[in-house]
C-alpha cells in the first residue's frame, strides 16, 4: 500500500503559523502522521515543511510528524516551499533524490517529476520524460508532482505550464498523475490532454491535505468527480493491471474509495 499527500507541516518558526499578512492558518500534520502506519511507500507531492524545508526545519519539524519516520520509504517530489530561496537545498540533502527520477513499484513504472524548474517542451526535463517513458514496458505508469494540471480550487482550472507532461504522458497511455499544492483532495474523471473525459486518459488526483491548512472548492470544473475539505492520506494498492484508491481523513474514516484498470 502505498500512501500519498503534500503540503504536509509546520516549522518551527512564527513565520510558519500564518499567511504572511498577519492572519492565522491552522496547522495539523500531527493528525495525518498516523495514518502512514502499515505504508509499504510514500509519495509525496512538495511542501513537505512551511515555510521554507531547511534541513532545520525538515529535521526539527518534519521528522516528529511520523511522514520523516517513513523517510526510508518516502519517495518525494518538491513543491515551491521545498525550493523557497535556496533553490531545494535542504529538500535535496534531506532526502538524496535527484531532481526528477523514475522507479518500478509494483508492477508500475512511476516518475517524480519536479514542478519547479523548467518543464516546457523541449526542455531537459520533458526529454528526459520522453526518453524515460520509451524506455519503459510496464502496463501501469503512474507520474506526480507538486504543482497540479487541473483544479478546483483557488488557482482552477489549474497551471497549464504542465501541458507537456500530460502530452507525454498521455501518449504512453499513463494512468495516474498526483500533485498537491491545492489545500484539498480532489479525483478527477480520466481526462485527455485538453481537458476533456477520454475512456484512456489519465486520472488526476490533487492530494494537498498533510496538515497545512484546508481551502474549498470555488471554481468546481467539470471532469472533477470527488471533492473533500479536509484533512488525509490517498492510500493507493498497485496491482498488475489495475489499481483500487481509498481517501482517508484524520479520523480514519474513508471519503473516497474506487478501482479501474490500466489504460
Amino acid at each position: 500500500m502505498v500512501s500519498v499527500a503534500g503540503d504536509i507541516a509546520c516549522g518551527t518558526t512564527v513565520a510558519a503559523y500564518n499567511n504572511g499578512d498577519g492572519t492565522a492558518t491552522q496547522c495539523r500534520q500531527k493528525y495525518t502522521g498516523r495514518l502512514l502506519a502499515g505504508s509499504d511507500a510514500v509519495w509525496t507531492l512538495g511542501d513537505h515543511i512551511y515555510p521554507t524545508a531547511t534541513t532545520t526545519q525538515l529535521g526539527n519539524a518534519y521528522d516528529p510528524t511520523g511522514w520523516g519516520q517513513l523517510k526510508g520509504v518516502t519517495f518525494p517530489s518538491p513543491g515551491d516551499h521545498d525550493y523557497g530561496k535556496i533553490g531545494g537545498a535542504g529538500y535535496f540533502t534531506y532526502f538524496g533524490v535527484p531532481s526528477y527520477y523514475s522507479f518500478e513499484m509494483g508492477g508500475w513504472h512511476v516518475i517524480s517529476l519536479n514542478s519547479e524548474i523548467d518543464h516546457s517542451a523541449g526542455s531537459p526535463q520533458e526529454q528526459w520524460l520522453q526518453s524515460d517513458l520509451a524506455s519503459t514496458s510496464a502496463a501501469c505508469i503512474a507520474a506526480y508532482w507538486g504543482e497540479p494540471r487541473w483544479t478546483s480550487g483557488k488557482k482552477a482550472p489549474g497551471n497549464a505550464t504542465f501541458d507537456a507532461f500530460w502530452q507525454d504522458l498521455y501518449a504512453a497511455h499513463t494512468d495516474l498523475a498526483l500533485a498537491g499544492d491545492t489545500h484539498s483532495y480532489e479525483r478527477f474523471a480520466q481526462m485527455a490532454p485538453n481537458g476533456s473525459v477520454a475512456g484512456d486518459g489519465i486520472r488526476e488526483f490533487v492530494v494537498g491535505t498533510g496538515g497545512r491548512s484546508l481551502v474549498g472548492f470555488p471554481y468546481v470544473q467539470p471532469t472533477s468527480e470527488k471533492r473533500v475539505k479536509a484533512f488525509g492520506v490517498l492510500q493507493l494498492t498497485l496491482q498488475d493491471g489495475s489499481y483500487s484508491w481509498q481517501f482517508l481523513d484524520e479520523a480514519s474514516t474513508i471519503r473516497d474509495s474506487g478501482s479501474a484498470t490500466c489504460n
